[in-house]
Parts: structure tokens; sequence; C-alpha cells
């Protein structure tokens, strides 16, 4: 572990760590809106550890107490995780093999895979996923842990802004691939698919869509590249 933190240069660490925090912060929101809608207090902890994805938990939580069908709640929450597979074609070499591999897959997530494809090498790259995603499974379910203390308290996480403070930093991580022309249209393509689906389409199918984007952008310019050193 000491080699992987010599490895990743300050200011990638700087932003694993506000990564973490801003991670930390959402699932304290996210512990406090799932106990003050009636769930039991070990609920989103245990579903922070098993599915460590928060807009599918979040999803199914508010499916489940809206009245729907449980079933129907766990095939929205895998609708939406399907972005994990075009997540896993894009970083195939980072998540370790043999018995380390389970794990490994278990880690990916929107943050950890944003940091990694931002190294300038394999070694990096597997170096920020491993310590990102680690450091999520930590933060998520503490973070929804102290939230469901805080639930009965505080019933309108809403009311403090705390849904606010992930989406602003996955947008700062975002914006320096944003320089990239091939990035900017893709990210384009897929913000208007979406918003144009989102209207009439269920939560999370617009963001699904959006993966699009990246399709057309693709036909147009074959061949991207990789990160030197990456296989």
């Amino acid at each position: 572990m000491s080699s992987i933190w010599r490895t990743l240069d300050r200011s990638v660490l700087s932003g694993i760590v506000a990564v973490c925090l801003a991670v930390s912060v959402i699932g304290i929101s996210y512990g406090a809106t799932a106990v003050g809608a009636g769930f039991p207090f070990w609920l989103p902890i245990l579903l922070g550890c098993v599915v460590l994805a928060g807009s599918s938990e979040f999803l199914f939580l508010g499916i489940v107490a809206a009245g729907g069908s449980p079933i129907a709640a766990v095939l929205a929450g895998l609708l939406v995780n399907a972005r994990h597979l075009p997540y896993g074609l894009s970083v195939p070499e980072v998540v370790g093999s043999g018995w380390w591999r389970p794990l490994g897959v278990h880690l990916m997530n929107d943050e950890s895979v944003a940091l990694a494809i931002a190294q300038p090498d394999a070694r990096r790259m597997r170096a920020a996923y491993w310590v990102t995603g680690l450091g999520v499974l930590l933060a998520w379910p503490s973070g929804a842990a102290i939230g469901a203390l805080l639930g009965a308290v505080v019933t309108d996480t809403a009311a403090l802004g705390l849904d606010a403070v992930f989406p602003a930093v996955l947008l700062a991580l975002v914006l320096p691939a944003l320089r990239d022309r091939k990035t900017r249209t893709a990210a384009g393509a897929g913000t208007a698919i979406a918003v144009a689906c989102a209207p009439f389409l269920p939560i999370g199918m617009p963001v699904l869509l959006a993966l699009s984007g990246v399709l057309l952008v693709a036909r147009e310019h074959p061949g991207p590249s990789r990160p030197k050193g990456a296989q």
C-alpha cells in the first residue's frame, strides 16, 4: 500500500481525499433520507457495503418508499448500474487478477474509474483506481451510518444542500477532461440526448442513453488513444 501512495502525485491524492469527503457527505444525506422514509437503520449501511453504487441505492429506496415493488426497484437499480459495462471495457487492466479481481470489480464506480482514466500510464491508473475505490468503500457506508443516526433529527436533508456536494465534485473532476475536443463533443451529445429524453423516461434511463454520445463520437473518430503504458 505504501508503494501505491508513492506512485501517485500529491495533487491526485488531494483529489481522491476530496472525492471521499464528498462521498461521505452525500452518504450522510443518503442515510438520513433512508431512515426518515421509514427504513430500518441497518438497511442503508448494508446496501452501501454490498451495492456500493449511490444512484441505484437512492433509486431502489425511492421506489420502495413510494410503494413500488422491491423487484421493480432491483431491476431499476440494475438498469442504472448498466453503465458499469462500458466502465469495465475502459479499464480492464486495473481491477487485478486472481482472488483480488472480485474485490477490484466491486470497487468499480464513477469516482474510481474517472480518476483512473485521468492518469498518464497504467501504473498510476491502477494506483488511482484502488486507492479511490477503497476510499469510497470506507466513506460511503460510514457516511450512511452517520446519516442514519441523524435521520431522526434532520429529516429534510435537501434543505441543507447536501445533495449538491456530490455533483459539484464530479463536475470538478470532469472539467479538465473537457479540454479534449472529442471528449467535449461526446459530453455535449450525451447531455443533449439526456435532456431531451428526461421528460419522457424513468429516472436513470436518460443517463444510460447519454452514453450513446460516446458511440457517436467513436464512429466519427475511430481508434481512441490510450494512456501511455496501458495494455
